[in-house]
């Protein structure tokens, strides 16, 4: 057991320094865990954010203009007029999200208890700008007509006393959601970048020949490229969620750090093992890249951690549950955001533990077989 762990001890120093050998792969580690994350938190935002929106007035009254006026940023852009004739050529540019169409006495009608249509087009393509942004106009129109009937400036009170609580993000910012997000699926990207190019790397540099003319076994060299790669994607994972996503975006962790970077061990195992699985059906970078791509996607996409879960067909929620990413994403969501402890996640982890023995006992075989056809 010793030299066991003796062997698996220098392979992994080996891979570590093999790592800090190459310039690429050391950037894209530090990229990935920096400015990716910046940038995707800050540019990819879900809500409604400076919306361009435009208006037709064919009423040209003090109720349409109460309506503009009250179109406001942060939410929108300032709307601008255009003519009825230039509506379906704007909306075609893409210039405007939301354009706004009142037709003529439409104060008249109002006031005469007509109700009178207010036409909304919305560029539905930014499908969540489109969705959220025409419930905010919905809203401003309501108020703003409600107001203008009762005479009244102040908003009407309600029969109930409405209290919304919004949990764990009080200001629903987007960019609370995405940075860690970030930070999970770089988590799965690396680990199997990272482990799938070391294994190419030992075959283009011809130091799998030395490898097997040592007295080492397959698990020994699997398990190092494991450990090294996956402490330094841990050491990422940590220094980005404190540096970059507590640090420069100003987003609090609610959880126990450890016990992220507990479930993150225990899940790199898996995805780590899926990494060198996929580079033996390969023999080079290009091709390993191509396999592994349609692989990372699916699971990025379907893991919950960019929709939730539950918006996925039922069978296809049951075929994810192979995934460990999908346990992974749940079990970081309860801690880093709601700040669950052992006794919420354990289920998640025990699940992990479990596919990380089979996926590592499926690539070791995979692994050996591999070793064996090359000698």
């Amino acid at each position: 057991m010793g030299r066991w762990l003796f062997n698996i001890y220098r392979l992994g120093v080996k891979e570590l320094r093999s790592l800090w050998a190459d310039p690429i792969l050391l950037f894209l580690v530090v990229y990935m865990f920096s400015f990716a994350i910046y940038a995707v938190a800050t540019g990819a935002k879900t809500e409604v954010s400076n919306a361009a929106i435009a208006y037709v007035d064919l009423d040209q009254s003090d109720l349409t203009g109460r309506i503009v006026n009250a179109i406001l940023p942060p939410e929108f852009d300032t709307a601008q007029r255009i003519e009825l004739s230039d509506l379906e050529a704007a909306m075609d540019s893409g210039e405007y999200v939301f354009v706004l169409s009142f037709p003529p006495r439409f104060e008249a009608d109002v006031i005469a208890g007509n109700y009178p249509s207010v036409q909304l087009n919305v560029d539905a393509t930014a499908m969540t700008q489109a969705g959220n942004g025409a419930v905010y106009l919905q809203q401003i129109i309501a108020s703003e007509i409600n107001r203008f009937v009762t005479g009244d400036d102040e908003a009407s009170a309600l029969p109930i006393n409405l209290v919304i609580t919004a949990q764990f993000n009080p200001n629903l910012q987007s960019i609370w959601f995405s940075s860690v997000m970030q930070i999970i699926n770089n988590v799965t990207i690396l680990a199997v970048l990272l482990t799938g190019a070391a294994l190419i790397r030992e075959r283009e540099h011809g130091t799998i020949e030395h490898l097997l003319v040592m007295p080492v076994n397959a698990s020994e060299i699997m398990l190092a490229k494991i450990w090294a790669n996956g402490l330094v994607i841990v050491i990422g994972a940590v220094l980005s969620l404190a540096l970059v996503v507590q640090g420069v975006l100003q987003v609090p962790i609610a959880g126990s750090i450890p016990l992220f970077v507990a479930g993150t061990v225990l899940y790199l195992v898996s995805v780590t093992g899926l990494g060198i699985l996929l580079a033996t059906f390969t023999t080079s970078m290009p091709q390993f890249g191509l396999l592994a791509m349609p692989v990372l996607v699916i699971m990025n996409l379907l893991s919950g951690s960019t929709t939730p879960i539950e918006s996925i067909p039922v069978w296809l929620q049951t075929v994810m549950q192979i995934s460990p990413s999908t346990h992974f994403v749940a079990f970081s969501q309860a801690i880093l955001y709601r700040g669950a402890g052992f006794d919420i996640v354990w289920s998640d982890m025990l699940v992990m533990i479990g596919l990380s023995v089979l996926f590592f006992a499926i690539a070791l075989s995979r692994f050996r077989r591999t070793m064996a056809t090359s000698q």
